[in-house]
């Protein structure tokens, strides 16, 4: 990684370090930053920027619902919740719907915002 700048540094640091608490709070992160841009792509006319970015959003609910564990009940309605995310999500890149995309970063705001309570809670950070 020679020549890498300190900022793509500090933050495969802070990857590699995070606890899964962690990470998953940066994968909302992520989406809800991907949901952004996409909006930006569509209300700039620029199609394959929001393409690009609602497909990232799609891989990060896909990393999501891979990592369910399904033993519990609660992985069952995350899992639904998803489910319908992709669904849009699809909707959306089809379409180019600028609505759809807020929605959907309406939701995962809400879904960021519950982890970060649950981790604070539990103290789990």
């Amino acid at each position: 990684m020679a020549g890498q700048n300190p900022y793509a540094k500090y933050n495969d640091s802070k990857v590699l370090t995070a606890t899964p608490a962690e990470l998953t709070l940066m994968l909302y992160e992520g989406a809800i930053k991907f949901c952004n841009i996409a909006i930006m792509g569509i209300e700039q006319g620029d199609i394959q920027k929001a393409h690009a970015n609602i497909m990232k959003v799609q891989r990060i609910i896909d990393e999501f619902r891979a990592t369910l564990d399904m033993k519990y009940p609660v992985a069952k309605d995350f899992d639904r919740v998803y489910i319908y995310l992709q669904r849009r999500l699809i909707d959306a890149n089809l379409t180019k719907d600028k609505e759809i995309v807020e929605e959907i970063a309406t939701h995962l705001r809400s879904m960021r915002d519950t982890w970060k309570e649950v981790m604070r809670i539990t103290g789990t950070t």
